[in-house]
Formats: structure tokens, sequence, C-alpha cells
């Protein structure tokens, strides 16, 4: 069976010693960027190596022209993927201590490369510990092998097309961020506040239950179905503050029945707000 979604913590318990399964923290904290695998050395769930947010799963960041965590290319992150010994038939699972913020990036980033085979943890690193489940400590890797990538460049919106979409409205497009940064009344870490016009307000964090796993699918499926209305996902496209918790929604989405095809504009926000001259929604 290929896990395509979440995973409980009990069956990444069974299957810890399965060779086929790759297992990655991708723990981060925005504000300070070494706290992450820091913990991860201290502790992680064994066998697991470390995906840094800026070093492994974003590419150079370029003033004016990039938001704040821009894809690698495709060889790049095929080459850390081969290093962290994933192939095309390798299970591989994702976790943070975010809500699977952190790890949800992962598990859109290798459907963009084409492996179906990802999932993330239900409950993150937080329940596993909580549960009592193996711990281990230091640094970990993993035979190198050679990743066979199937890029899906299509998942990812460009700039032009989020402009070209204020005049065609051929997309539906969703904010993930919270409120009161999509309505303007405070910036975060950009510098100007506000929404792309005509953005639908979509908070991630609706998509957990209080203990930090998901929703039930019947639950997120009532959510999404507000929020799309009368729109297919395939006629989608979301973004965040910096193409991160945007993957959040299109994970939850999945996990909820709907099919696949919604995307995701990387630049997200902090792309958008390069170019002082693209319109700004408040409120």
């Amino acid at each position: 069976m290929i896990h395509t979604t979440i995973i409980s913590t009990e069956e990444l318990a069974q299957n810890l010693n399965n060779p086929n399964w790759a297992i990655i923290d991708c723990r981060f904290l925005l504000n300070d960027t070494a706290a992450g695998r820091v913990g991860y050395e201290e502790a992680h769930i064994p066998g697991a190596v470390y995906a840094h947010l800026d070093e492994d799963l974003s590419g150079p960041i370029v003033p004016g022209e990039t938001g704040r965590h821009p894809l690698p290319s495709i060889e790049t992150f095929g080459a850390t993927l081969g290093k962290w010994g994933i192939t095309s038939d390798t299970q591989v699972i994702a976790y943070d201590t975010s809500g699977c913020v952190y790890a949800g990036r992962l598990w859109w980033m290798l459907r963009w490369m084409g492996h179906d085979g990802v999932a993330v943890l239900d409950g993150d690193f937080r329940l596993w510990q909580k549960e009592g489940r193996p711990i281990a400590s230091g640094m970990e890797e993993r035979s190198p092998v050679t990743f066979a990538a199937n890029p899906q460049p299509v998942m990812a919106a460009s700039v032009d097309e989020m402009v070209a979409n204020l005049s065609s409205q051929r997309y539906q497009t969703y904010d993930a961020r919270d409120e009161p940064r999509y309505r303007g009344e405070v910036a975060g870490m950009d510098p100007v506040s506000g929404h792309i016009p005509g953005a639908i307000s979509a908070h991630f964090a609706a998509n957990l239950n209080e203990d930090g796993t998901f929703r039930s699918p019947e639950e997120l499926r009532a959510r999404f179905s507000q929020l799309l209305g009368s729109a297919n996902p395939d006629k989608t496209i979301w973004y965040c503050g910096s193409g991160v918790s945007v993957h959040h929604d299109l994970l939850a989405l999945e996990i909820a029945g709907f099919d696949r095809g919604a995307r995701a504009y990387i630049g997200s926000w902090s792309d958008w707000i390069n170019d002082r001259g693209r319109p700004v929604e408040r409120g």
C-alpha cells in the first residue's frame, strides 16, 4: 500500500525497520533557522534524516525576483533526494513539529518531482513523543542513490499567470495565511500588507484539530466544499506568505477526497509584492 496523504504514528512505528521507507525530519522555525537541526540532533524518529527548509527545500533567493522560499532546480533537488536514498519505489514519510506545515512543503515538492509515495505524519513529532515511541539522537544518513525525476511543472503557477488571472479570472485564488495578514491588519515578515485581489481567505490552521492532527475527511470536505463553491480544484491556485504553508491546504484537499489538480503559487505574497505596481487588496 502506498501512502499519499497522511499516516498515523502507529503505522509508522510498525515500519521503522522497513528498508523501502525513508523518514525525513522537516522541523524549522522561520525566526530561528538553526532550531530545527538542533532539535533533530537532540531527538528524532529513528532512521530519519534532516531536511532544512532554506538549504534543502528552497533554491537561491534573487532579491526583487523571487519570494523568500523559491523552488530549487529539478537537478539540484533530484540530487538532494538521491542523497537521502529515495528511489521511485521509496515510501517517504515527512514530519515536523508545526502541524505538518514544513513537512507539507516536502510532500508537495516530491509530487512536483513526480514521486507520489509520500505522506506526512499526522499529529507530527509531538504526538510521537507524547506516545512514548522510539527516539534517536545525533545525525543520520541514508545510502545515496540516483533519483529519477518525472517533473510536473504544471503544479506550480508563475507570477505572470497570477497577474494575467486578475483579468481573465480563469482561476479562483486562495490565501492560506491567517486572517489578520490576509485582511492587511498586520504585515508579518513582509513590508507590504494585504492580499492578492480576488483571493479568498483559507487559513491552513483550520485543517487541524486542537491536538494537531488533521480533521476528519468528512469535516475537511465540508470546509473545502464551502470554500470552493462551484470551482473545481484544477481551476484554483493557492498561495501563502512565502510558499510553505500553502501546501497544507493542498494536502488537506486530498485528505478530503477532492481530485488532484489545485496549483500552488510558490512565490506567494513575498513574490507578489516585489513589484509595487501589482495591485493589493485589504479588508
